[in-house]
């Protein structure tokens, strides 16, 4: 008995037998996950068998699938052509609805239109290097042909220019001030490229296609309302590309999606901190003139709420990145070895903290210091600030000039600036003041001063009270919302000196030299910004039926109704009807109402 247990536990199967109840759904699902019918070797007895036990006949579900897995394993064995078919579709809807747009009004589709044409132009230079770089290579000698890529990079240049004049030329001729934004632009590189500390290590590739990237989503997202939305987040994505080092990048990528989103601007720099003492200056002047060319994402609620256009601001945060990177590395180009450029460069240090508590206290106590250290410049730079004003009034009351200070000048220094800027000459008064308020006290009172502006324009003021004017048009004030979007004014630099030297005290004197230049450099791309805006912006003023408007019973007055009552005091004003007098006279005095 003994001797037979061995042979009856060999007997017993450790696993289901192939034609076993248990087995029967299992064998039916791999073989239709391989795309065969089941095996039908086992005898029709067998067979009946299993189907009483194990239920209904799994077949039946196989033959309901097989459409599908004929389905599924024909997209596999054509995925290409399909792929293909797709893309060809999607390429003949758009270009269908291009050319409807193009034809229903060319002017509001110019914007789209020139997108299309530089995607097209890229994607033929892609296509044109596939095709003919092998035949390049084959035909090369072993010392190259630089007189062939001299040719190819001016004969690009030269295409790029004739496309710009033509585009010009095309763009402005209803809008003529559009040229003025232009030159200013061209004006405002011209001389940061003489301030450059190395004129010879300028990197133009780095600088054009900053500044294309840059006019590309002004392009992009001021005159297509779609791409307010689309550019907002991928204006921040595309901007890491174009510094020269990882670390620059991971700055301005946080600097503008993080800190415009979450954070304040004095908390950003702590993205980089491991990588701060061992940055090169011009690394460092890459990361101050995003600090001033930006503004913190905390403010964007509370200068909406003063009613400036919410779609200029961020308009004018996304195309700063770009901008500010191109013009940094053209007022300090890199001439030092970077660290920063391989991957073994950029590796965090995790820090010494063993658990979470000691992180929590340890980055409290770093919080605490750079907070004070903030707090110090700041009160440092206001207070010198507020003396200079002091002792401007006291010497202007000496000679009857009633409240000079450092705003008053800068609105006469700084005309030509706003005038270089595409605004109108009579409003480049009232421009030059904010701008001088931005850059000696900060944006934020720039900005009220702005919207107060503003608020006279929409409740239908006079333009002109004696000499001041009450309200500028609406073009200044889209300039002039890119134009004060930026940090850069001098009580910033005490906070800006004061997060990154609590951070790094070994670096503060190769911080405090190029500090001045980081300002200056950030104060041009917002200008620069602007004279993008003057190029690309186009006045969406819907037309108002003025006789309507006239003629009906008025209870207040609107920048609508100042137009259409200017319009009836220059005309002789028998087009408006009985009513409009009335009206006109109610809110506004002219001789005609006497």
């Amino acid at each position: 008995m003994e001797s037979d247990r061995p042979s009856r536990r060999e007997s017993v199967p450790l696993k289901p037998l192939a034609n076993s109840p248990e087995n029967v759904g299992s064998d039916t699902l791999e073989s239709m996950e391989e795309g065969r019918l089941p095996d039908n070797d086992s005898s029709p007895t067998e067979a009946g068998d299993s189907r009483s036990e194990a239920g209904p006949e799994p077949l039946s579900t196989w033959r309901i699938l097989r459409p599908a897995q004929r389905a599924r394993r024909f997209c596999r064995e054509h995925k290409q052509l399909i792929r293909w078919i797709c893309i060809g579709l999607l390429c003949t809807g758009y270009a269908v609805f291009l050319l409807v747009a193009c034809i229903r009004n060319f002017q509001r589709a110019l914007g789209l239109f020139v997108l299309t044409c530089v995607v097209l132009a890229f994607l033929a230079y892609r296509l044109l290097k596939r095709l003919l770089a092998p035949k390049l290579r084959r035909h090369k000698n072993p010392h190259g042909h630089p007189c062939l890529n001299l040719c190819a990079k001016r004969g690009l240049a030269l295409a790029a220019l004739l496309f710009l004049v033509l585009w010009l030329s095309l763009d402005t001729s209803r809008r003529p001030e559009q040229l003025v934004s232009f030159a200013g632009m061209c004006v405002f590189i011209a001389v940061l490229f003489a301030c450059s500390k190395h004129h010879h290590a300028v990197s133009w590739r780095t600088v054009s296609w900053g500044l294309v990237l840059q006019f590309a989503l002004g392009l992009f997202v001021i005159r297509t309302e779609p791409g307010f939305v689309a550019f907002q987040w991928l204006g921040d994505q595309i901007q890491i590309f174009l510094s020269y080092t990882r670390a620059g990048s991971t700055f301005v990528f946080g600097n503008n999606l993080v800190d415009d989103v979450f954070a304040f601007k004095t908390e950003t720099p702590l993205l980089i901190r491991p990588y701060l003492a061992d940055m090169t200056l011009s690394e460092i002047h890459v990361i101050l003139t995003a600090g001033f060319s930006t503004i913190a994402g905390s403010l964007l609620g509370a200068y909406i709420s003063f009613g400036i256009d919410a779609a200029s601001l961020v308009a004018a945060s996304v195309m700063a990145a770009p901008c500010a990177l191109a013009l940094s590395k053209l007022v300090y180009p890199e001439v030092e070895k970077s660290k920063f450029k391989s991957e073994e460069g950029v590796k965090l240090t995790y820090g010494d903290a063993q658990n979470l508590i000691e992180a929590v206290s340890s980055g409290a106590t770093i919080s605490v210091k750079l907070v004070s250290n903030i707090i110090a410049n700041l009160i440092a730079y206001l207070a010198l600030l507020a003396f200079i004003n002091s002792v401007l009034s006291w010497l202007g009351n000496m000679v009857d000039v009633d409240r000079l200070s450092f705003q008053l000048i800068c609105s006469y220094i700084l005309r030509p600036v706003a005038f270089l800027m595409g605004v109108a000459w009579e409003d480049c008064p009232v421009v030059a003041e904010l701008l001088g308020i931005k850059l000696f006290v900060n944006e934020f009172v720039a900005y009220q001063e702005l919207s107060k502006y503003k608020q006279h324009r929409l409740a239908g003021a006079e333009e002109w009270a004696g000499t001041r004017k009450q309200w500028i048009s609406v073009r200044a004030e889209i300039l002039t919302t890119f134009a004060l979007c930026g940090f850069a004014n001098f009580s910033s630099i005490g906070i800006v000196l004061g997060s990154l030297t609590s951070m790094v005290p070994l670096r503060r004197s190769d911080i405090s030299r190029i500090v001045l230049r980081a300002l200056f450099t950030g104060t041009c791309v917002t200008l620069v910004n602007a004279c993008v805006a003057g190029i690309l912006y186009v006045p969406r003023v819907a037309q108002v039926d003025c006789t309507s408007l006239l003629n009906t019973t008025l209870s207040s007055s609107s920048f609508e109704v100042y137009q259409c009552c200017f319009e009836f005091f220059q005309s002789d004003g028998l087009e408006f009807g009985p009513k409009a007098l009335s009206n006109c006279c109610q809110f506004y005095n002219r001789t005609v109402c006497a």
